[in-house]
């Protein structure tokens, strides 16, 4: 059951509006990494989770996100006001002053409709999980580019407290997951083909006028790795051409 406490979950003040600003604000209330859509995945998420526990955290914090999408709606309501009756401030966003009447709708700073496509739902509570804690960390950035464009202290403030629950949710979705037990790699039911998992496919070519050579690293090397070159090279290339190694490749040193 929801209740709406009039009451914003952070109060917003600002100076003087901004509808350029109003207008990129728009990216977090029906963006692809914005409020609703976080509201949607997590509650969606929760609806499908048969973990009592865990669908309480998800639930707890999509119901958060509306808050967030409350506080971001005000903002940009604010900074857009003056397209409603001001015809410099509506040429900034047309779609906004003469549709929308200078209030926002659930549309991106393009003027994109929000579309259920940018939700990942998958009903495997691990799966879900990794994706909403990537969710979380694109959305921190997007508060921290947001940030980065306007120099009002009050719009500020708002974005920072945003900008850091992102931070807190990452840190209690990452919680969840690691509580399930699970080994890191371990997705879905089916296991994996023994050996095929340490193979690291070397796809790319060329060195020195044709490219870069080969980058090692903790991803392809070191541990259980074994650095191949890709199937299709083995297959188009005759062993004789000695323009690659197949099979193994010896590591850099």
């Amino acid at each position: 059951m929801y209740h709406h406490i009039k009451q914003l979950m952070y109060t917003v003040h600002i100076g003087r509006p901004d509808p350029r600003f109003g207008n990129m604000l728009l990216e977090q209330f029906g963006g692809a990494n914005g409020e609703l859509a976080a509201a949607m995945q997590y509650s969606i998420q929760g609806l499908n989770c048969d973990d009592p526990d865990r669908k309480d955290l998800l639930m707890d914090i999509g119901t958060e996100e509306l808050n967030h999408l409350e506080v971001v709606g005000t903002l940009a309501r604010m900074h857009l006001k003056p397209t409603k009756d001001n015809r410099d401030a509506a040429a900034e966003d047309p779609l906004i002053s003469i549709a929308g009447g200078g209030g926002v709708n659930l549309y991106n700073s393009m003027g994109n409709a929000w579309t259920a496509d940018y939700l990942k739902i998958t009903g495997e509570l691990d799966v879900d999980l990794r994706s909403n804690i990537a969710a979380e960390a694109r959305a921190k950035i997007v508060y921290e580019r947001l940030i980065n464009f306007t120099d009002d202290p009050g719009t500020i403030d708002a974005l920072r407290f945003l900008m850091t629950r992102e931070i807190t949710h990452m840190k209690a979705f990452t919680a969840a997951l690691e509580s399930m037990g699970k080994p890191m790699f371990s997705i879905g039911r089916i296991p994996p083909t023994p050996g095929l998992t340490d193979q690291y496919f070397n796809t790319s070519t060329g060195v020195g006028d044709r490219g870069e050579p080969d980058a090692r690293g903790p991803w392809n090397q070191g541990g259980d790795w074994q650095m191949v070159d890709a199937p299709a090279f083995q297959e188009l290339e005759s062993p004789r051409a000695g323009t690659r190694q197949t099979g193994p490749v010896e590591p850099l040193v």
